[in-house]
């Protein structure tokens, strides 16, 4: 067995979204003959016609060399059969997991069993969410059910199905929808080839295969996005109400609801202190932790800002941090802080951050009530 960790996607999406459509469809891409996929009850998915065989009462055979096996119990059971199968023999080494979540599912839990158990972290990284949307109902359905609307704030690629079957304005409608939602998502065509092709599920902030390249797309597009906003921005106000657009990135109107969660950027262009970063992602997952849906980032340090290091997260949950052997060719060196957040003030998490780089004091009453004492935090060890 190679002791890389294996990918992880989670495939995710309302009930009746197509998941199962599109799973079928990623399952006759030759990328996926040595992969797995985890479902919860093969009755929820159309897959009966490519089932071979069963290895064991969990684990199934399919006619293309995937395997399939279903979630029995908790899924960090599911992940460590398939890890004692390969240790044993029993299985062969696989390429990917795909994770197929029920429809009434939030995603985060799925997720955190990923990255929270020591045991599976050792031998996975998740390597991204990718949610699939109806064009008909999406709109419907996101402004109705909780689980619909987290599933597509923490994705990392959206599919959009169905579309033959809705108008243009509908289908204008739930787009503008989903990029307010969500601005730094991709939106695939359901209906496309390139939605039946395994490169749809690679999403994560790095491939452990190819971390320079991948980081080096996750940070065009995240440059991209903060470009965008900020055209929009100056043509929409003019030049003279500017002041801090490069901040504000996408947080605005994103639940017409009361703003709830909110999508947003931190930039910094100078290095920053190994212990500062310390403290401040543990201060923030530990007090924090339950309205910190996702962050993924890219940091500088002082130590090596030659090396960046890559941060990872879901809640109070995080993956070990990563130190890359080089920036990607042509990158700005500038640290990145991606944070998808719910109920916690974005004003707030800048201060915090810049109370520990420096640039910010938590000197309000207000703000120094909402945060425990730093210093009394056990640290995040790098």
């Amino acid at each position: 067995m190679t002791t890389q960790r294996i990918p992880v996607s989670i495939l995710t999406g309302f009930l009746g979204a197509g998941k199962s459509t599109l799973l079928n469809r990623l399952l006759k891409d030759p990328a996926m003959k040595d992969a797995a996929v985890i479902i919860n009850e093969f009755g929820e998915v159309g897959i009966d016609h490519l089932l071979v065989e069963a290895s064991n009462d969990a684990v199934v055979e399919l006619s293309d060399g995937c395997l399939c096996c279903t979630v029995r119990g908790e899924l960090v059971d599911t992940l460590a059969e398939l890890i004692d199968g390969m240790q044993t023999g029993r299985l062969k080494p696989l390429s990917r997991i795909v994770i197929e979540t029920t429809g009434l599912a939030d995603p985060a839990p799925v997720m955190q069993s990923v990255m929270g158990h020591p045991a599976i972290a050792q031998h996975f990284d998740l390597d991204g969410v990718v949610t699939v949307v109806d064009a008909v109902n999406g709109l419907s359905t996101i402004e109705t059910f909780p689980e619909a609307y987290r599933q597509v704030a923490v994705a990392d690629r959206l599919i959009l199905t169905k579309k033959t079957l809705a108008d243009a304005d509908t289908i204008a409608r739930v787009t503008a929808r989903l990029r307010a939602l969500n601005p730094r998502a991709p939106i695939t065509d359901g209906d496309e080839d390139a939605a039946a092709q395994a490169s749809i599920l690679i999403n994560g902030l790095y491939d452990p295969g190819s971390k320079i390249a991948d980081v080096d797309r996750w940070l065009r597009d995240e440059i991209a996005a903060a470009d965008d906003h900020h055209h929009h921005d100056h043509h929409e106000h003019g030049h003279h109400d500017t002041h801090g657009h490069h901040h504000h990135d996408h947080a605005h109107d994103v639940n017409r609801h009361g703003a709830s969660i909110r999508s947003y950027a931190i930039v910094h262009d100078q290095p920053i202190d190994p212990m500062a970063i310390n403290m401040f992602i543990d201060l923030l997952r530990s007090a924090h932790g339950d309205k910190l849906l996702r962050m993924k980032a890219i940091v500088a340090l002082t130590d090596r800002p030659d090396k960046p290091l890559v941060l990872h997260g879901v809640q109070s949950i995080f993956h070990p941090p990563v130190r890359l052997p080089a920036w990607p060719e042509g990158s700005d060196r500038k640290t990145r802080l991606v944070l998808i957040t719910r109920d916690l003030p974005e004003e707030f998490v800048r201060d915090l951050f810049g109370a520990f780089t420096g640039k910010v004091a938590i000197d309000r009453p207000d703000r120094a009530a909402m945060t425990d004492n730093p210093l009394s935090v056990p640290g995040f060890k790098f």
